[in-house]
């Protein structure tokens, strides 16, 4: 079995991600730590999450920020006023910051396969 086909079993097999599918965003063969793997995902727009739909939005808001808060200081971060705001885009940013946090949860067991799998090619 290749390197990158190692990366991709581990990934397929061990890394399970709400909004992603790592798979769909990596080149298994250009990979070598979680710092490679984030960075693709992140430019190839893997953690925009889109919530759409009204009921959706309210749906995911209501599990994760029923108050609002975090969605709105996210969005306020970003340079959003109240003005141009609604639930959709609240849930969509707060979705996609999630994604990113769920993944950093998966760093130091992606680190440790990098590793052994280092030391089993030396």
């Amino acid at each position: 079995m290749t390197r990158a086909e190692k990366i991709e079993k581990f990934l397929r097999e061990e890394i399970k991600l709400r909004h992603i599918d790592l798979l769909d965003y990596i080149n298994a063969e250009n990979v070598n730590s979680f710092n490679d793997i984030y960075e693709q995902v992140e430019e190839q727009g893997g953690f925009n999450v889109d919530i759409i739909y009204y009921s959706q939005a309210m749906r995911y808001l209501t599990y994760r920020d029923i108050s609002l808060q975090n969605s709105m200081q996210l969005a306020a971060d970003l340079g959003y006023t109240p003005e141009n705001i609604n639930s959709e885009l609240l849930a969509s940013l707060l979705a996609s910051q999630y994604s990113m946090e769920e993944l950093y949860k998966y760093e130091h067991e992606i680190t440790e396969f990098f590793d052994n799998l280092d030391n089993e090619e030396e």
